[in-house]
């Protein structure tokens, strides 16, 4: 008998009048505005312009929630068509079903897009964001909590989750508690965000190796997650893995095989992060600018002090004539 678990909410939906206020969104929302804050400190360390993440975020935001549908509804299509299934119900974002892969990939077609309209190398850009889009995901992973979904195979172990008999899968109808592979996988990310942090401190990564490193990082532990999940998933035998679990392999062994030849190509950082050197320019003349303004108004000071000191001294002259008349 399992005495320590860990439960379910009992709802993942409020109402604010009319208006429903989904945990699920809320999750997301939360991880998207750490992911941006995160980013930002990151890439204005690195040279760039305060404000720039922001505006990359409006590009890579729209392309990674359509990717991450698409990825979804393609891969688990049979959920949505088909005898009996309603096609429409393919466009309820809201109901949960979003796959990570597609996010990554559109969201970064979006990122790359906004990064050439912004003047701004593509390669720094995503070893700025890479740490703050793992928070972001160990964010959005709370919301299958909410929506009691994706969770692992039956266990009784303490840290064991409750699912409700009304989301449990056909088959495990009376199991009660099972691995709570929300919780694996939102830790995961972040330990995976510690070392990224940690490691581009400590080697000064540059040229798309924080980027890399994420990957591989990542599917590592996307890939032992993923065999511990149950949910009904199309492509759940593909050579006797979950296509997931494919996905994982192919895309930590395409991220190391970047990771090494872009130690060896290009060590060390990018000595700027803009790709049009007006861009540059306008940012140092900004700052010249700025730093000749300070000058002129210290120099503007000092005189003033100087005529304010010349002035007193005449004062001084003047009353000490008329003091001996």
């Amino acid at each position: 008998m399992t005495i320590l678990t860990i439960p379910s909410p009992a709802e993942g939906v409020w109402h604010l009048g009319p208006f429903p206020i989904r945990a699920y969104a809320l999750c997301i929302v939360v991880g998207v505005i750490a992911a941006i804050w995160i980013g930002e400190k990151r890439w204005v360390a690195r040279g760039g312009k305060a404000g720039q993440m922001s505006d990359i975020a409006l590009w890579a935001i729209p392309f990674g929630l359509v990717g991450a549908r698409l990825y979804h509804v393609i891969t688990d299509y049979h959920l949505y068509f088909g005898e009996g299934r309603e096609p429409i119900t393919a466009l309820y974002v809201w109901r949960g079903g979003l796959g990570i892969w597609g996010a990554i990939a559109l969201g970064a077609v979006g990122a790359m897009i906004g990064a050439r309209v912004m003047g701004i190398k593509v390669l720094p850009m995503m070893d700025s964001l890479a740490p703050g889009v793992i928070v972001a995901q160990a964010f959005g992973r709370w919301g299958n909590w909410f929506n009691q979904e994706l969770y692992g195979k039956p266990t009784d172990l303490p840290w064991a989750l409750e699912i409700d008999p009304a989301h449990r899968l056909s088959g495990h109808l009376d199991d009660a508690t099972y691995h709570p592979t929300f919780l694996y996988e939102s830790l995961w990310c972040l330990g995976v965000f510690a070392l990224l942090v940690w490691a581009d401190r400590r080697f000064t990564l540059g040229f798309g190796r924080v980027l890399a490193l994420y990957v591989m990082a990542y599917t590592v532990g996307r890939g032992w997650i993923e065999t511990l999940r149950i949910d009904d998933v199309q492509m759940d035998d593909v050579f006797g893995l979950r296509l997931n679990v494919w996905t994982s392999i192919v895309l930590f062994l395409a991220a190391l095989a970047s990771f090494v030849w872009s130690t060896k190509r290009h060590p060390g950082r990018e000595d700027t992060v803009f790709t049009r050197p007006e861009v540059d320019a306008a940012d140092s003349e900004a700052s010249s600018d700025t730093d000749s303004a300070g000058a002129h108004d210290a120099t503007a000071e000092v005189e003033d002090s100087s005529d304010d000191g010349t002035d007193d001294s005449k004062a001084g002259a003047e009353a000490d004539r008329d003091a001996k008349d």
